[in-house]
C-alpha cells in the first residue's frame, strides 16, 4: 500500500483509478494522505456513478496510519464511460453444427479363401512336351564304367535267393473295397497282380533312375535311358487243351495312366 501510495503522490496516472479514489476518499476524510486500516469497498470514480475498473476492494490488511500532512492534487478526469456492450459478458459462440460428409466409397472385401490346394490322393502325371519314344543312349566313362566291368564280372560269382515275408492286409483290404465298388458299378473285379504292377509304375515315376538299361554300343558300354514306362506283365493262361502259357502284355506309357486307365489296358 505505502508503495502504491508513492506513486500515487509522485504520478496520480500511474496507479489504478480505484487506489486514485480510494486515497482521495482517505484524504477528504481524514484530513491527511495516509490511508488508514479500515479496509475500502469498491471505489467509484467521481462525477460518472460507473464502476472503475480494477480491484473491487483494497488489500485487507493496512499498514499502520502515518501522520503526513495534508496533499493537494490536480483534480483527475473521471475514466471515461465504458460502453454497456464492454461490462456484459459476450454470449459464449454457439458451438458449429455438425457438417454432414458423405462416407468415402469402400469396396466391399472379398471373402477370405483357403490358402491351402486340395491334392487328390492319385495326383495325375503332368503333361509333359512331345517327346520322342526312342531311348537315349549314354556312354559311359570314368567310374560308372568301371563298375559296369565289375558287374559283368560279379554274373560268375554264385548266387543266392533270399526270402522275405511282410504284411499285406491292407494290400488284401483295398482290393476288397475296389472289388465291391466295381461289383456295384461297372463289374469286375481287381486281383493283386494289379495292385502290384501299378505301384511298380509309381516307383518308377518317382525313382526314375531305376528305370534304365544297359548294353555295349559300338564296343563302349552305354547306358539306356527309356523314354517312357513301358511296364510287361507275365499272366499264366490255360489253352483250350489242358495245357498253360505265359502271355506278357506290354502297357506303353503307364507314367500318364491312372489307376483305372491302367486297369482297363491290362
Amino acid at each position: 500500500m505505502e508503495e502504491m501510495y508513492d506513486k500515487y503522490l509522485s504520478d496520480p496516472a500511474s496507479v489504478d483509478p480505484a487506489w486514485v479514489s480510494f486515497f482521495r476518499t482517505q484524504a477528504g476524510s481524514n484530513g491527511h494522505a495516509a490511508p488508514s486500516s479500515t479496509p475500502g469497498a469498491a471505489a467509484v470514480a467521481s462525477g460518472t456513478g460507473t464502476p472503475a475498473s480494477g480491484p473491487a476492494t483494497p488489500p485487507a490488511a493496512a499498514a499502520p496510519p502515518v501522520s503526513t500532512p495534508p496533499i493537494s492534487t490536480p483534480p483527475i478526469p473521471a475514466a471515461p464511460a465504458a460502453p454497456a456492450a464492454a461490462t456484459t459478458a459476450a454470449p459464449s459462440a454457439a458451438p458449429p453444427a455438425p457438417v454432414a460428409r458423405p462416407r468415402p466409397e469402400v469396396k466391399a472385401a472379398e471373402p477370405a479363401r483357403g490358402t491351402t490346394t486340395p491334392v487328390p490322393k492319385e495326383a495325375a502325371p503332368a503333361v509333359k512336351a512331345e517327346t520322342a519314344d526312342a531311348p537315349t543312349y549314354t556312354v559311359l566313362r570314368g567310374a560308372p564304367a568301371r563298375t559296369v566291368t565289375n558287374m559283368d564280372a560279379s554274373l560268375s560269382v554264385p548266387t543266392a535267393t533270399s526270402v522275405r515275408s511282410v504284411p499285406v492286409k491292407l494290400l488284401w483290404d483295398n482290393r476288397v473295397v475296389i472289388n465291391n465298388h466295381l461289383a456295384r458299378a461297372r463289374g469286375g473285379k481287381v486281383s493283386f497282380t494289379h495292385i502290384i504292377g501299378f505301384a511298380l509304375v509309381k516307383t518308377l515315376r518317382s525313382m526314375p533312375e531305376m528305370n534304365v538299361g544297359f548294353d555295349v554300343v559300338d564296343g563302349k558300354p552305354t547306358l539306356i535311358t527309356p523314354a517312357h514306362i513301358n511296364l510287361g506283365l507275365a499272366i499264366d493262361m490255360s489253352k483250350p487243351d489242358g495245357t498253360r502259357q505265359l502271355l506278357v502284355p506290354s502297357i506303353k506309357a503307364a507314367e500318364r495312366m491312372d489307376f483305372r486307365g491302367f486297369l482297363d489296358r491290362l
